[in-house]
C-alpha cells in the first residue's frame, strides 16, 4: 500500500433526501488510521449496509479525529431560505468539519468530493482554514478518509431519521420516492401541513407536490 499522506476526507449525507437532516462529517486520517480503515474494509458508505455503516462508524470514533455537523430540518430550513443555495450551504457545512479538526489537530490537505464551485469551500474556511490546501475530486469517496467521513455522516443520518419515526410515530423513507410522498401524507394527517417542514426539505419539489 502506498504511503498515506495525513489529510482530512470529508462527505455528507442526506442532500438528496426529502425526510431528514444534512450531516456533514470530516474525518483525519494518517498513514496508521488508512491502514487500520483499509483492513477493517471502509469504504464508500453507498456500498455498504445501514448495519455494517453503525457498526464501521464506531471504529472510526475511536481511531480517527473528526467531526460531524447535523443540520436538523427546521434549521436546514431556514439556512436555506437565507443562502438559497444548496451548494454554498454545503460549502459551509464542510468548512465547518474542516475547521472542527483543525482546532485540535493539525493538517495541511483536505479533500471533498466535487459538488460545486470549488471556491464556496475556500471562501467559507476560517482562520484555522485559510492556509489548508483544499481540493475537490470527483467520486472523492474512493479515498480512505473521504470514505470514512462518508460513513459517519451516513451512520449519523440513519440514527437521526430513527430518533424522528420514534418521536412522531411515522415511518420516513429514504430518498423521493412516491413512498416518500405517501409518507408525507400520512404525517399531515397527523401533525397538519404546517408542521411538515419540521422533518422534511421544504425547497424540494415533493414539498409543493404534497
Amino acid at each position: 500500500m502506498e504511503k498515506c499522506t495525513a489529510h482530512i476526507g470529508v462527505d455528507e449525507s442526506g442532500k438528496g433526501d426529502f425526510f431528514g437532516p444534512l450531516v456533514i462529517a470530516g474525518v483525519l486520517v494518517d498513514e496508521k488510521t488508512a491502514e487500520l480503515f483499509t483492513n477493517l474494509g471502509i469504504k464508500d458508505s453507498k456500498k455498504i449496509s445501514d448495519k455494517k455503516i453503525l457498526e464501521y462508524s464506531v471504529k472510526i470514533k475511536q481511531n480517527a479525529p473528526h467531526s460531524i455537523i447535523t443540520i436538523g430540518n427546521s434549521k436546514y430550513n431556514e439556512l436555506y431560505s437565507s443562502i438559497k443555495n444548496l451548494n454554498k450551504l454545503l460549502a459551509w457545512g464542510h468548512a465547518r468539519a474542516i475547521e472542527n479538526i483543525l482546532d485540535k489537530h493539525e493538517c495541511e490537505y483536505a479533500l471533498s468530493d466535487k459538488f460545486g464551485d470549488d471556491r464556496f469551500i475556500k471562501s467559507a474556511l476560517m482562520k484555522n482554514g485559510k492556509n489548508i490546501r483544499l481540493e475537490q475530486m470527483v467520486r472523492a469517496e474512493s479515498d480512505i478518509a473521504v470514505a470514512a467521513a462518508s460513513i459517519l455522516a451516513r451512520a449519523t443520518f440513519v440514527q437521526k431519521m430513527e430518533q424522528m419515526e420514534q418521536t412522531y410515530g411515522v415511518k420516513f423513507p429514504k430518498g423521493c420516492s412516491d413512498l416518500v410522498k405517501t409518507a408525507a401524507k400520512v404525517f399531515i394527517e397527523k401533525y397538519g401541513k404546517e408542521r411538515l417542514s419540521e422533518v422534511s426539505k421544504t425547497h424540494f419539489k415533493t414539498y409543493k407536490e404534497v
